[in-house]
């Protein structure tokens, strides 16, 4: 296989939860394709919006080459760095003008030594990361209380406890331990970063005017190549009911947000921060050309595929007088389009996941989707596991919610595919181990990873007890018929 060694590198990202939601404990690290498996209310989509809540409040972090205290609040960041210092405003403008204007990175041992010290004050200040991050629980999981987030076992509700890691190789960026108790958010162990280190960090040049100055530079560790910023993105469970009615959703918002609107309901009803991230971006969706933005060739590919293999026809959008963006779904073959409320399940289904990729989604990104198999046939649950597999190759991150044993038959084929190591001319769907985690979640036990085995692939214990169980029903069945369809005859002669 001529692109076997083409592995994608992403930093080491590890989340541990205790008591949180339904979680009884897990532990679990984000490969570039992440399988969560499970009966239902096992926490599969409680862990999947902690992720989303995670990366949102510590924006960047999930990528590589990138410090995040950095990355996160610059500008109160800067605004504190900036208060009180002794130096005068000729020497810090001095620094500034240098950081814009200067054609090499700049190392952070160039700056005075107050403001080091300040700087390593401001990155152990946790004010900066706490708030943020219960905004961002809040938002995700739609609740009024942080509280709601522990678990509750009999009548008491167990305190929560969440660990992020954060690294790159032998070197750790970040370790926050968070406790969740009802009086909120408590961060302890910020940052694995100390004073020691910071000849290390490195300012990049500024690419912007003299007048934006160092709040638009982007700090890096050893790195000298200008980092991209990288997103996430939420398909909820919900997807195909939103897209077969986001003008109605739209249209019904805009009237709640009258005054009118808000006099007739006293309360306006809310939805998690995931549904409702996902509905704007359908809602204030555009089809940009080339000359509005850099063309990810690589996302187009498993657009393409679930397109032509999958839906056997095209996502279309079409301008409405409203201004909102309409749906439509072309078979192969047909010139007439069907509207996506007269579309299949399937289509409507698998058609948010088009628009993203053609349109959102980059290589680095974070692509969460719950049960990617919702309405589809076998067949097409398989070939689901190869776009899957196609992202991954991309430089997708990708996190999956599944109850489909058919998925992961055919994630462990491609598995076994990147071991075999063969030549081919496809384009790369192949998957290693180290690239694919699963894990299992089941109710009131610690969630466990699923190792991959040569034989069977990726194979839950639940799985297997419902197809043994079947299958013994099954037998049973048959004989008692036999049995029965026996004594019959011999009654009849």
């Amino acid at each position: 296989m001529s692109e076997i060694k083409d592995t994608q590198q992403h930093p080491k990202v590890e989340i541990s939860v205790k008591n949180f939601g339904p979680i009884a404990e897990a532990n679990i690290d984000l490969r570039p394709l992440t399988v969560f498996v499970g009966p239902s209310n096992t926490g599969k989509t409680y862990f999947a919006t902690l992720i989303y809540a995670l990366h949102g409040a510590f924006n960047g972090l999930f990528h590589s080459s990138l410090l995040p205290p950095f990355k996160f609040r610059g500008m109160d960041i800067l605004n504190e760095l900036m208060t009180g210092l002794t130096a005068s405003e000729e020497e810090i403008q001095e620094i500034l003008d240098k950081l814009d204007m200067d054609e090499r990175p700049f190392r952070l041992s160039d700056l005075p030594e107050e403001i080091r010290q300040t700087l390593g004050t401001i990155i152990k200040d946790t004010d900066f990361f706490r708030e943020e991050l219960q905004d961002e629980l809040r938002n995700c999981f739609n609740l009024n209380s942080i509280s709601q987030l522990m678990r509750l076992t009999g009548k008491q509700r167990n305190e929560t406890t969440v660990l992020l890691k954060i690294g790159e190789k032998a070197q750790e960026y970040l370790n926050i331990s968070m406790r969740i108790s009802k009086s909120g958010v408590n961060l302890n162990n910020l940052t694995s970063l100390n004073i020691s280190s910071y000849n290390d960090i490195v300012l990049l040049p500024n690419e912007c005017s003299a007048s934006g100055r160092l709040l638009d530079n982007i700090v890096s560790i050893r790195s000298f190549s200008y980092p991209e910023e990288h997103s996430r993105y939420y398909l909820p469970a919900a997807r195909s009911s939103i897209m077969q009615s986001h003008r109605i959703i739209a249209s019904s918002l805009v009237k709640q947000a009258t005054q009118a609107g808000v006099r007739r309901s006293s309360q306006f009803p809310t939805i998690p921060g995931v549904i409702a991230d996902f509905m704007e971006k359908i809602i204030l969706y555009e089809e940009k050309t080339d000359f509005e933005f850099d063309f990810d060739e690589k996302m187009q590919d498993p657009a393409e595929i679930l397109e032509s293999d999958v839906l056997a026809g095209r996502i279309l959008l079409k301008s409405t007088p409203s201004g909102y963006p309409d749906f439509y779904y072309r078979p192969q073959g047909v010139e007439e389009d069907i509207h996506l409320s007269q579309a299949s399940s399937m289509v409507s289904e698998l058609a948010p996941l088009v628009l993203f990729l053609r349109n959102l989604v980059y290589s680095g990104d974070i692509l969460i989707i719950e049960e990617p198999e919702a309405h589809l046939h076998p067949g097409a649950q398989a070939d689901m596991a190869v776009v899957l597999a196609r992202l991954v190759r991309a430089g997708v991150r990708v996190i999956v919610t599944t109850h489909s044993d058919w998925l992961l038959e055919e994630i462990g084929n491609l598995i076994l595919e990147g071991l075999l190591a063969e030549e081919t001319d496809e384009p790369a769907s192949w998957l290693l181990p180290e690239e694919v985690g699963a894990w299992h979640f089941q109710k009131d036990e610690p969630v466990k990873e699923i190792a991959f085995d040569t034989r069977v692939g990726i194979s839950p214990k639940d799985f297997e007890d419902v197809a043994e169980g079947l299958y013994n029903r099954s037998v049973n069945l048959q004989q008692r018929f036999e049995k029965k369809k026996g004594g019959d005859e011999r009654e009849s002669s």
